[in-house]
């Protein structure tokens, strides 16, 4: 990959269903340089060749269809981790980590726009214990040695992407917990994908600062929204999406959520329904980032973020 600019999609919670297709028709349809699958594949355990053979399918068996771990595939009981990503490997050069657990990489491999960091907390694995990403483990150093190492690079966005969510107007409470979430506050990172809620939803930029120490779940704070409007400024602060509508059946948003006035935009089963994909366009200046819906479905939202 090279050129000025790069061109990829985002969502999770797919399934093997009817809409789950119509998402990756609809990112087919974009065309885009890459996908970032976040979490939750076949749903069930022993159809995850299914579900390749689906997304290759639609996407080409060549296509970077890159995975990383939802509750659903990381204990084998809904699906296996380790066959998905034998079935969907890295198609990225340069990628470092635990591919479909814990990895980064810059894209392009030079003079690269963006390092892609893809982690795991709050996620179950085997044992039944959940990935440690607290205050001083080594996978939270990991993560905050791979954001600075992108700084130090020059390397113009920062995009991390996980599975679960912090805040939400969905189902789901923390389960990445609030001490990772802050962290990527305080690192300024640009943009957070995650999935786990099967709802789309956006926040306002939000930032730590004198009004806002930390953020803290299930409460809101206004000092901690840096910008309100659709048109932000990189080193602001940092958005968080969910796009959890890759496919898998819709849940309920709930608009009186404490944490709903950090939101800037959200869809769900019950307020302008839509299966769909996030799409990002970067080049060195700006990141372009647009909720495109599958066929048949007309929620949309858009944004973008400018370095000044």
């Amino acid at each position: 990959m090279s050129g000025g600019s790069l061109h990829f999609t985002a969502q999770g919670d797919i399934g093997v269903k009817k809409s789950s297709k119509q998402v990756l028709d609809t990112i087919a349809g974009l065309r885009p340089q890459l996908n970032l699958a976040l979490g939750d594949f076949s749903y069930k355990a022993g159809i995850e060749q299914q579900f390749c053979d689906m997304v290759k399918g639609k996407l080409g068996p060549g296509f970077p269809y890159q995975v990383i771990a939802g509750n659903h595939d990381s204990d084998g009981t809904d699906g296996d981790i380790d066959t998905i990503t034998k079935c969907l490997p890295n198609k990225l050069p340069g990628l470092q980590g635990d591919y479909g657990t814990q990895w980064y990489v810059d894209v392009p491999e030079k003079n690269p726009l963006v390092r892609l960091i893809m982690v795991s907390p709050g996620i179950p694995f085997e044992d039944g214990q959940d990935l440690d990403y607290s205050s001083g483990s080594d996978r939270l150093d990991w993560t905050t040695k791979a954001i600075d190492g992108a700084a130090a690079a020059n390397i113009p966005w920062t995009i991390l992407g996980m599975h679960a969510t912090c805040l939400s107007v969905g189902r789901y409470d923390c389960p990445v917990g609030h001490e990772f979430a802050n962290m990527l506050l305080a690192k300024k990172v640009d943009l957070v994908l995650t999935g786990h809620d099967h709802i789309y939803q956006r926040t306002h930029q939000l930032a730590l600062g004198p009004d806002c120490p930390a953020l803290v779940p299930d409460t809101f704070s206004p000092g901690c929204i840096a910008d309100f409007d659709d048109t932000l400024v990189k080193t602001a602060g940092t958005v968080f999406t969910t796009t959890g509508v890759g496919g898998e059946s819709l849940y309920d948003v709930h608009k009186d959520d404490s944490e709903a006035k950090y939101f800037a935009a959200f869809s769900g089963k019950n307020r302008s329904p839509a299966f769909g994909t996030l799409d990002v366009v970067l080049t060195a200046d700006k990141l372009s980032a647009r909720f495109v819906p599958a066929d048949g479905y007309t929620f949309t939202d858009a944004f973008s973020i400018a370095r000044q």
